[in-house]
């Protein structure tokens, strides 16, 4: 469901906002909020909410690993697009479930009108970091429909 203000995305956002992302917000544009739903000294698996207020997204980018390894994402509320490089965009709902493998150029965000929330969920893996490429153009971003 698209959210164009805050007070009716809230009321959907079930996991909460979080804090202002500012740890990654060179790898966005506009901003996003981080509320971390898992502590690394308790688990391997590593789950955040992230909140991205309408237009935001970030970077391509790739999860690199030598075994294991990318990434999830669990649609809670909002709505939202996510792409991988030489493919169309998959426009993202609550409920939408994306598997993003290891060494796939992609990125993720809101829709622009509407603010929008996923659980990332990092998949454990060897030798696994991340590579933060260019923005999202906003000729190409602008244009999503």
């Amino acid at each position: 469901m698209n959210h164009s203000t805050y007070e009716a995305f809230e009321k959907e956002n079930i996991f909460g906002k979080g804090g202002l992302n500012e740890a990654f917000s060179e790898y966005f544009t506009g901003n996003s909020y981080l509320k971390p739903l898992t502590n690394l000294e308790e688990t391997t698996v590593f789950l955040a909410n992230i909140t991205f207020e309408p237009g935001c997204r970030n970077h391509w980018h790739i999860h690199h690993a030598r075994s294991g390894g990318g990434q999830l994402l669990l649609c809670t509320a909002g709505e939202g697009w996510y792409q991988e490089e030489g493919k169309p965009p998959v426009s993202l709902t609550a409920g939408t479930v994306i598997t993003i493998p290891p060494e796939v150029k992609h990125w993720h965000g809101a829709k622009k009108d509407s603010w929008f929330s996923h659980i990332a969920v990092e998949v454990p893996g060897e030798e696994a970091s991340n590579e933060w490429l260019e923005p999202v153009n906003d000729e190409t971003y602008l244009r999503l429909e």
